[in-house]
């Protein structure tokens, strides 16, 4: 018999979930948020998590965060078993492995953006021996490199994103995970965001992406929709249905307006 060799994690996809469950209980009644899912994510894939409120699409975001553990079922970041790690490692892995941007940004209202994006490398085994300067390069990748030091109540709110990204970046993560992150913002500054995503991405970044909006969505390769806690769909963009449909009604929108630019994701659709 020949025995194929086991996947190294330098082979190994970037996230790979297989029948994951999670429960919750609140008094007597239980609430089943996530019903067997599966899933793999390869790296430096750039995914798009969608679906309607109660879908269940926080929950996953927050068992691939390692903010919460599931209740039955595998999950695998990088070839590691999350589900049997330890508190410590835990923290380890969502220090080092994942940079997460959250719709709010969560800044540190009295601290400036340097020392923003400096906080998690405190934090690092070694990271914080040369934490000012990974900030530094941090800023200047998302292009504030001449707003170190102002704090977030002198920054538009593109900028407090874009420091949220840079915090996010500076340990290197394999995975970038992103909570709505233009859902505080105006149409304009949510494009320059996703831009940066973008950029991000075709420089090598694994990145997963939960958001409601159609238009943020059609950036991603993939579209994973969830529904009662299921995956109802998992496709390319571009074969998405839901998504060629809104494509559809936007183009017609846009025509009928008889002004205006196309969105970039009506362009790259295009």
């Amino acid at each position: 018999m020949i025995r194929r060799a086991a996947k190294s994690p330098a082979d190994a996809p970037a996230i790979e979930i297989r029948s994951l469950r999670k429960t919750y209980r609140m008094g007597v009644e239980r609430v089943h948020a996530l019903r067997g899912v599966d899933l793999t994510i390869q790296r430096n894939e750039f995914v798009a998590i969608m679906g309607p409120s109660g879908s269940g699409k926080s929950t996953l975001m927050n068992v691939l965060g390692c903010l919460d553990r599931p209740t039955a079922g595998a999950y695998r970041l990088n070839g590691r078993p999350v589900e049997k790690m330890g508190a410590g490692e835990l923290a380890s892995v969502r220090n080092v492995e994942i940079g997460f941007v959250f719709q709010t940004f969560e800044l540190l209202p009295r601290a400036s953006a340097l020392k923003n994006v400096t906080l998690p490398l405190l934090y690092s085994r070694t990271g914080w021996l040369g934490a000012r300067r990974a900030a530094r390069r941090a800023l200047e990748r998302v292009g504030l490199g001449d707003r170190m030091h102002h704090r977030p109540n002198q920054l538009s709110g593109g900028q407090r994103q874009r420091v949220a990204v840079a915090r996010a970046l500076v340990t290197n993560p394999s995975i970038l995970l992103a909570d709505e992150p233009t859902g505080n913002l105006d149409s304009t500054t949510g494009e320059e965001i996703i831009a940066l995503f973008n950029t991000l991405h075709e420089e090598g970044q694994t990145i997963v992406i939960v958001t409601h909006e159609e238009d943020v969505a059609g950036h991603a390769q993939r579209i994973v929709r969830l529904h009662d806690g299921r995956i109802r769909s998992d496709l390319p963009t571009p074969s998405d249905p839901i998504h060629r449909d809104w494509l559809e009604r936007a183009a017609i929108k846009i025509k009928d307006m008889g002004a205006g630019s196309p969105s970039p994701a009506l362009e790259a659709a295009s």
